[in-house]
């Protein structure tokens, strides 16, 4: 037989050496990854190609049973299994069910609001990095959990009564293959730091290990004072020739370019199954109620026992629906929902005479080369259908299409099951041409009953604003742990607004955790909702100004304003980009201060991509002065984040205000919700007042973007908060002015900015050098000389001094301005200032010693009679 590495040894001249079964066990196949170029293809593993379930199992469950031989029958009852996301989840399963009474965990990279993350780390060479640990049982992971559990059924001596002491606990840690050892190094690290015990076991199916590596585990095992042991069921490792990253992804593009040539001019692809595709039949497998669908929040002993006792059933289920010709059956997991159709598939093959297959999706990519000596024939993608928390991307099956197989049974989570699933281009209409029959069993995702949110007391008395009701709620204990259909985030939090739906960029550009008030009226003139703010009858987030539609003198102005500043703009953005990325880690998470800030964050993550090829998430949320941030966007960034990734970002400072208004209100929010790590310091563009540490530049210099409102930030409002539209389980409210869409800028803006990050690199590196060891404490020089011009000029009240460029604009355009103080001797960042002052009939006064180019003032003593009838301010006397 032609082994299945053998395309690409022959063409990058990578070795595979080991004992006899290794090249049995493992095929080689090229990916486009920036950290390594090839990809071991385990024929055992149930991933990529579809293998018999007892196969699958049974080289996880014998692995197992060699670590309870390793470790004697008390050890293996008190030891924990931990599985790798997204590969190992299935395997890790199986070695838990051969240890025999050991309760299982597998990290996940999908968070799950409301349950709390016990660690996390990184996969250096993944196509997706970050893991979770998200235990049920927070001494999952202590040991404690493990010590003593029942017995296993096939062993007669029962459990320990003595217990065991949690250091004495083993950890299995289980990955499809041990290469460099990194990963599963660091996850013991970060681990032992927080529940140290005394002895762990790394399983993997295949050692892979150079001879440079191979010293490691006994070194490390003396750094941090434990046994490690490994059991592999084969050893040996890949040698890789000088040059091989670089040639591995040369011919992966030249593969694919010959790929697009060949479709283009009609050459064959794997044929469809004979006949028009039929629809899809979902099957209810009638899952048994509070088992978890697998490892992700941990399986205990009990919940493997009450499994084993439902899958005969839920198999017949699934074979009374099968065509009685199917020959050949494939059962395709999901992702990380690896255990659940395994264990499916060995129960249909004892029930069927069919043979059956099984193998799952992933989100890893791969070159599929249609040639024998190749692991990955064929491919089939489709959009990511759960509704991911690093955004929607692309999914993949593979070995599939042109596989021959008469039926297909997809089984999904219901947190999967959703319209993306059964959408033209989704799995379902992507498997169809290629089989006979789709079925689809659902699975019930597991959340763990302290994460599902308390439902209302019914004997509590309604609140005056409730609509009465004599309908009595449900208690928790009527709530299921596993629920039956798709499960919503605690709260009903829904997943961010993205364009073209809302706003007018890009939809992975930014998420906005707003939600729509697009059909609502809440536009007044100025000059009520001065009266009002001032008169204390409204708060200035309760309603919109009507937006300012620039005249065409004035556009001209921002586009020749944004000709002049655009490299300035785009060096101080690649000085803050490089500095949050130094100091906050290479994967933060950006999340702008709407909507000022949504256009540095979007610019932020194009530097990202544009210098390291990095992918940000961003996302944009609502804070308002006197209210603090909108704690639900926080509650959502919490359940899919880590919020000590979260990076607050912002367009420039003022005085200091918001600066102020984000760390107290990040400190009332961890107060109240119990959610900690959030760091409250903000990344801005400019900081001219010195109120902050991590800037791009403090020059108080023209930001064009704060020259329009909507027009340049999206098409979306300011954002409002008025208890009628936004209720305690809402995201704060926005508008999206999809009617000004011939006036839009936005993207102008920031290709702008961004066309000019080649040239400004260098000083980008230089700045960002100096500034990484610079004293950048702030000052708050800006909110001294805010208060010093409150008292001159008679306000005696800081709120109505708006300083810098970009405050200025603002004035001028949503308030009633009174005058503006100019540094004198300030040229061209003031000719849009000049230009709106003259408009609105505002004095512009120059004066010497402001730290800022200019100062805006709003009427200190605003009525509608201190405006005139031409609609120009008029000085209070």
């Amino acid at each position: 037989m032609v082994w299945s590495g053998s395309w690409v040894a022959e063409r990058l001249g990578v070795e595979l050496v080991g004992d006899a079964e290794l090249r049995e066990l493992l095929g080689l196949a090229l990916r486009r990854n920036p950290k390594r170029a090839h990809l071991l293809v385990s024929q055992v593993l149930g991933k990529h190609v579809p293998q018999y379930p007892s196969v699958v199992y049974g080289a996880g469950f014998q692995l197992g049973r060699r670590v309870r031989e390793l470790l004697g029958e008390a050890g293996a009852r008190h030891a924990v299994v931990l599985g790798y996301a997204e590969t190992a989840t299935g395997l890790g399963h199986a070695v838990a069910d051969g240890l025999g009474a050991a309760p299982y965990l597998h990290s996940t990279r999908r968070p799950v609001a409301g349950v709390a993350r016990a660690g996390g780390f990184e996969e250096s060479h993944s196509h997706a990095t970050s893991h979770l640990l998200l235990p049920e049982d927070p001494d999952l992971l202590t040991g404690d959990a493990a010590a003593p559990q029942p017995a296993d059924p096939a062993d007669p001596a029962g459990a320990d009564p003595a217990g065991v002491d949690s250091a004495d606990a083993v950890l299995v840690l289980v990955d499809d293959e041990f290469s460099t050892g990194n990963t599963v190094l660091n996850t013991i690290r970060a681990l032992h730091e927080r529940y140290p015990r005394n002895r762990y076991v790394i399983v993997a199916l295949a050692d892979m290990r150079s001879p440079a590596d191979r010293g490691r585990l006994a070194e490390f095992a003396a750094e941090i004072g434990a046994r490690v042991d490994l059991v592999a069921r084969n050893a040996g490792t890949v040698r890789l020739p000088d040059g091989v990253l670089e040639k591995g992804q040369a011919l992966v593009a030249a593969e694919e370019a010959a790929q697009d040539l060949a479709r283009s001019a009609g050459a064959a692809a794997p044929q469809p199954a004979s006949g028009a595709p039929r629809p899809c039949t979902r099957v209810d497998l009638r899952w048994p109620e509070g088992v978890p669908d697998g490892g992700r929040h941990g399986f205990t002993p009990e919940h493997r026992a009450r499994l084993e006792a439902a899958l005969p059933a839920m198999a017949d289920r699934v074979a009374a629906e099968l065509d009685d010709t199917a020959r050949r059956v494939l059962i395709l997991g999901f992702e990380e929902l690896m255990y659940a159709p395994l264990r499916l598939g060995t129960a249909l093959e004892d029930r069927l005479d069919a043979e059956v297959r099984y193998s799952t999706t992933t989100r890893s990519p791969v070159l599929a080369v249609d040639d024998p000596g190749y692991a990955i024939r064929t491919r089939l993608v489709f959009p990511a259908h759960d509704d991911p928390a690093d955004g929607p991307g692309a999914r993949y099956a593979y070995n599939v299409a042109g596989a021959g197989f008469d039926a297909v049974v997809a089984v999904v989570d219901s947190t999967a099951d959703t319209p993306g699933l059964h959408a033209p281009d989704g799995l379902l209409a992507r498997l169809a041409p290629h089989t006979g029959q789709v079925l689809l069993a659902v699975v019930p995702s597991y959340v763990p009953a302290d994460a599902i949110p308390a439902l209302p007391d019914p004997s509590a008395a309604p609140s005056p604003a409730s609509a009465p009701s004599t309908a009595s709620a449900p208690t928790m204990a009527s709530v299921p742990s596993s629920a039956p259909d798709r499960q919503e985030e605690p709260r009903m939090l829904p997943e961010p607004l993205r364009g073209p739906a809302f706003s007018s960029y890009a939809p992975d550009e930014v998420g906005w955790l707003l939600q729509d008030l697009s059909e609502t009226e809440l536009e007044a003139p100025t000059e009520e909702r001065e009266e009002a703010i001032q008169s204390g009858g409204a708060h200035y987030a309760e309603s919109l100004p009507v937006e300012y539609q620039p005249s065409d003198q004035y556009q001209d102005l921002f586009k020749a304003a944004l000709d002049l500043s655009a490299a300035r703009i785009a060096r101080a953005v690649g000085t803050v980009t490089e500095t949050v990325l130094a100091e906050r880690g290479p994967r933060p998470v950006l999340v702008s201060l709407a909507r000022a800030g949504t256009p540095v964050g979007v610019l932020m993550r194009r530097w990202a991509r544009h210098r390291h090829g990095t992918e940000l998430p961003h996302y944009a949320v609502s804070i308002v002065r006197g209210r603090g941030i909108d704690a639900n966007a926080l509650r959502w960034l919490a359940a899919h984040h880590n919020p000590a990734d979260v990076v607050f970002v912002d367009g420039w400072t003022g005085k200091g205000a918001i600066t102020r208004e984000l760390a107290s209100a990040v400190a009332e929010f961890e107060d109240a919700d119990g959610t900690e790590g959030f760091n409250p310091e903000i990344a801005v563009l400019a900081d001219p007042g010195g109120c902050v540490r991590t800037y791009g530049t403090r020059e108080d210099f023209l930001i064009p973007s704060a020259c329009l409102n909507s027009t340049v930030s999206g098409l979306i409002s300011r954002t409002v908060l008025r208890a009628d539209l936004v209720g305690p389980d809402d995201f704060h409210g926005a508008k999206f002015y999809r009617e000004l869409a011939g006036s839009d800028v936005s993207g102008h803006f920031l290709d702008t900015v961004a066309d000019r990050f080649g040239e400004v690199a260098d000083a980008v590196d230089a700045d960002a050098k100096e500034l990484l060891t610079a004293d950048r404490a702030p000052t708050w020089e800006g909110w001294a000389a805010v208060e010093r011009i409150s008292e001159e000029y008679g306000i005696h009240d800081v709120n109505l001094v708006k300083p810098g460029v970009g405050e200025t604009t603002r004035v001028l355009l949503r308030r009633v301005p009174w005058k503006i103080l100019a540094k004198r001797g300030a040229g061209a960042d003031l000719e849009h200032i000049r230009l709106l002052a003259e408009q609105r009939g505002v004095p512009v006064e120059e004066v010497d010693g402001l730290p800022y180019t200019c100062v805006g003032l709003i009427h200190p003593k605003y009525t509608r009679g201190a405006t005139g009838a031409d609609g120009k301010a008029v000085e209070s006397k």
